[in-house]
């Protein structure tokens, strides 16, 4: 199954990732699938009308990688604008941790941080977005950089290559209401983030893994509390989501066993912690891989009266409604997969069907948001050059990306 088609639908086309509402969409304009997916009169149309659905992987090189494309030197065949400007192209170090993990003593390929920031640079990125501050004990400033003194070493190298650190994976406290501990220790993190020079700090796991209303609140409750913490240190606190967050609430309906709801109205988790929290204290940081994964996996919901109703997520719909609340993304791109269950497999950036093009266009905003290159898989047990190799490949990918006019 593709996750471009409606897995209800007995009619699909022959080529199933082309077909669903961008098909209808396209029918209906008058227009070639071609100049639908990349002209800006479609990403005009699309942003009001149509989800974001991937682009078919026979229009890969339509989409530019490597093929003609202007890499963010002023030439190649296509000149419109730059879409993820230079000063905004990040990645989080998740994505080349067994480089911050390797043993410096044990191998020549870059090790530890401060060499791995030195890489990075190289490859044109200008930031970066930790994922905790652990390294190899042989690296320069030891195992453990999560302290002030670590942070002000940290700081020195980023400084020496020219990159800023954008954000954290880290600490958020897991009580509720907060403990003491959980409150100093978070603070430490803030304090953290401060010498980094971070903007924002955050956490890789949603609020909460819950579907039900009452625990979404909780939720809400906890976020604006700590928010408000952060904002107190001129720190923008943030929640990455991955597929799940994106699913229906469950607020309605006849109830369980236990007395909880189970059917839904149709608001998103997501959505519903959007609504619930204060915008001057949260924010959120969209994972465009698994909102799309999401987008695959959520097209329909059991309504209150036990109707199912259709409803296909829209990533980038949802970001241009509540732009200002998505100060970071994280971009990973996917194949497609009829076997995961997922939709999509893990591929470096730019070399999936994932439309970034149409994304970037449609949520504007480029010089306010922080695209963060990701791959989970990027590590390799039999290719210890293979992540930073990627990441490589990843940036220059990332550069590449114009909007058409």
């Amino acid at each position: 199954m593709s996750p471009f088609t409606d897995p209800s639908r007995t009619d699909a086309g022959t080529d199933p990732a082309l077909d669903g509402p961008d098909e209808s969409l396209r029918r209906s304009l008058g227009v070639g699938r071609r100049r639908f997916l990349s002209t800006c009169t479609a990403v005009a149309a699309g942003a009001v009308a149509a989800p974001v659905l991937g682009a078919a992987p026979a229009l890969a090189q339509d989409r530019g990688r490597g093929h003609g494309h202007d890499h963010g030197h002023g030439h190649g065949h296509d000149r419109g604008q730059v879409l993820v400007p230079a000063d905004k192209r990040g990645i989080i170090l998740y994505t080349v941790r067994d480089a911050t993990a390797r043993d410096p003593l044990a191998s020549d390929l870059p090790s530890g941080f401060r060499e791995v920031f030195k890489q990075l640079a190289r490859h044109g990125y200008r930031q970066v977005e930790f994922a905790g501050y652990n390294q190899h004990a042989n690296a320069p400033g030891g195992a453990s950089l999560e302290s002030v003194k670590g942070a002000k070493l940290l700081r020195s190298w980023l400084d020496d290559y020219g990159l800023r650190a954008q954000g954290n994976h880290g600490f958020i406290p897991s009580s509720w209401p907060l403990t003491t501990e959980d409150t100093e220790t978070f603070k430490k993190h803030l304090e953290i983030a401060n010498i980094l020079g971070m903007d924002h700090m955050g956490t890789g796991g949603d609020p909460t893994g819950s579907s039900y209303r009452a625990d979404w609140d909780v939720a809400a409750d906890k976020w604006n509390a700590l928010g408000r913490i952060a904002r107190r240190e001129g720190i923008k606190l943030y929640t990455h989501n991955h597929d799940g967050a994106y699913g229906f609430l469950l607020d309605g309906g006849p109830l369980d066993d236990q007395g909880r709801p189970t059917r839904s109205s149709g608001i998103r988790k997501l959505e519903y912690f959007l609504k619930v929290t204060d915008p001057k204290v949260v924010w959120l940081e969209m994972d465009i891989f698994w909102a799309h994964v999401a987008q695959y996996k959520f097209h329909s919901y059991t309504a209150h009266d036990g109707s199912t109703r259709k409803d296909v997520f829209d990533p980038a719909g949802l970001v241009a409604r509540n732009n200002k609340r998505y100060p970071l993304f994280h971009a990973k791109d996917g194949v497609v997969s009829t076997t995961n269950g997922m939709g999509y497999d893990m591929v470096p950036f730019g070399t999936g069907v994932i439309d970034y093009r149409t994304f970037f266009s449609r949520v504007g905003e480029r010089n306010y948001h922080n695209p963060m290159i990701e791959d989970d898989n990027s590590p390799s047990a039999t290719d210890p050059a293979q992540s930073l190799r990627e990441a490589k490949i990843s940036y220059d990918n990332l550069a590449a990306l114009r909007k058409r006019c």
